[in-house]
């Protein structure tokens, strides 16, 4: 397959010019953020996006004024987990409005553009069978403009919740060479384990991105009748331990809250688990000296 250089005076299309244009505005967008973090997990099912909202949550409830992007274009959750579902985006000269949760914090995601809840995303393409060449290229292009085209106005974060898997953090690094870090997500089992370990290959050792640290979910729980911390699973890989940001136990109003589009922490900052993604946040300052 031949590159966008190779493509004879660029198929007339001027696609170099257009991926060009469109850093450049990621880049004079980006200048207006101090923090960029992806957080991701190397398989789904972990709660990444659950993290991801509650952690954005914490930050915004301390103060600092926080943005958030659903990077996983076919499986939005973020904006009815933040409560933001219905709302409509504003189109004004500087770029699109993020929606704004009660509490302050701005979002962006795909679910915001669809029209039913049962409406899949659609390349265009003669034929669906035909959109798959195409698709990767074209969920990059709408995470780029995800980026550039949206009016974060000045912010302290930008947390980008990236679809589950490796192979989606090297195209978050070549559109923001910058990444400022990574927070891998994971649960106790060594099934997570042995994809988180990829994950943190593939964004260290190979990508160069600053590993924050490892947030195990779903760590325990605590029985309603003894209080005692039981295990829902049954790993005892310690790999992680020097750079475990915390331990996150279940907790089934957590659930419930990401359905109900309102954060857990905001609902129940006195629990055991609100207490532990807290926690988490203030590591990740540790981690800037903030």
């Amino acid at each position: 397959m031949k590159t966008y250089k190779e493509l004879p005076k660029d198929a007339g299309s001027n696609i170099i010019g257009q991926v060009t244009a469109q850093a450049n505005r990621i880049s004079t967008r980006l200048a207006s953020v101090k923090y960029t973090i992806a957080i991701m997990s190397g398989k789904g099912g972990v709660g990444k996006s659950a993290v991801t909202v509650n952690l954005a949550t914490v930050l915004t409830l301390s103060g600092f004024a926080v943005g958030v992007v659903d990077a996983d274009i076919n499986g939005p959750t973020i904006a009815k987990m933040m409560g933001v579902r219905n709302t409509s985006l504003e189109y004004v000269e500087s770029g699109v409005k993020p929606a704004t949760t009660s509490l302050g914090t701005r979002v962006i995601s795909m679910d915001l553009l669809l029209s039913d809840d049962d409406a899949p995303v659609v390349w265009n393409a003669h034929t669906q069978k035909d959109a798959f060449t195409w698709r990767p290229t074209m969920e990059v292009g709408a995470l780029r403009e995800f980026i550039g085209d949206t009016d974060w106005g000045e912010l302290d974060f930008l947390l980008l919740d990236l679809p589950p898997g490796s192979d989606r953090l090297p195209n978050v690094v070549e559109l923001i060479p910058n990444l400022s870090g990574v927070v891998v997500v994971t649960i106790p089992s060594d099934v997570s384990h042995l994809i988180v370990k990829k994950s943190i290959t593939m964004a260290r050792d190979i990508l160069k991105v600053p590993i924050i640290g490892v947030v195990e979910n779903m760590a325990f729980y605590v029985c309603q009748h003894c209080g005692e911390h039981e295990q829902l699973f049954s790993a005892d890989d310690t790999s992680f331990q020097q750079i475990t940001l915390g331990k996150i136990p279940f907790d089934p109003k957590l659930s419930l809250c990401n359905d109900n589009g309102t954060p857990y922490v905001h609902e129940y900052p006195k629990s055991l688990a609100s207490k532990s993604i807290s926690e988490v946040s203030q590591k990740i300052q540790d981690f800037f000296n903030i």
